[in-house]
């Protein structure tokens, strides 16, 4: 069962109305699902949009945010609850830690550092959680062919490529990540196998 999903998604809203009125639904069907909402913290962008969508339907909504952005007023005030933690490493850590699952939506640089993040750790053996990518109006679908050329190329085993979920409904996403069932993962893999 999950019972919190930990979302990384763009600190902007991007060019496409279709990412907010993505994070929106997101947000408004975890509250309904009774799913909380882990994530950066941030009142700006996506995050912003899915964290109000979450609270506005009753839903719980806990923010981790570095310091050094809350001093810069990125931080949201209004959350369920809110840590402010001193580095970006801790509060990646905190979020997985306080996360049964993970999803992706749209987002930049920092979106794809951390959802491949938790995707090596699985890789690895760190955790056996379940993550996805909502994938609006076709954003991952380019990102998706090029680990597939990865997995071709012999740079990615094709059961790890295999363990994220991509789905462009909501719905069904969540209903995957909660039927997900963790493939046996050695917890140390040899050189060369990262």
């Amino acid at each position: 069962m999950i019972g919190s999903v930990c979302v990384f998604c763009g600190s902007n809203a991007g060019n496409d109305p279709r990412f907010a009125e993505a994070a929106r639904a997101f947000g408004e069907l975890l509250a309904k699902e009774g799913i909380a909402l882990v994530y950066g913290g941030g009142h700006v962008g996506l995050m912003g949009i899915i964290a109000d969508a979450v609270l506005a339907n009753g839903g719980k909504a806990i923010g981790v945010i570095p310091r050094a952005l809350w001093d810069r007023e990125v931080g949201h005030r209004g959350l369920t609850e809110l840590h402010i933690v001193e580095t970006m490493h801790e509060r990646k850590a905190m979020m997985a830690s306080l996360a049964d699952a993970f999803v992706a939506l749209p987002g930049g640089l920092g979106t794809l550092e951390e959802i491949f993040e938790v995707w090596t750790w699985a890789q690895l053996g760190i955790h056996a959680k379940p993550l996805g990518f909502l994938d609006v109006a076709g954003f991952y679908g380019p990102l998706m062919e090029f680990l597939d050329r990865a997995v071709d190329g012999g740079f990615i085993r094709a059961q790890h490529r295999a363990t994220a979920i991509v789905d462009s409904a909501a719905e069904a996403l969540l209903r995957r990540l909660a039927s997900y069932e963790a493939p046996h993962v050695e917890k140390w893999i040899g050189a060369g196998e990262t």
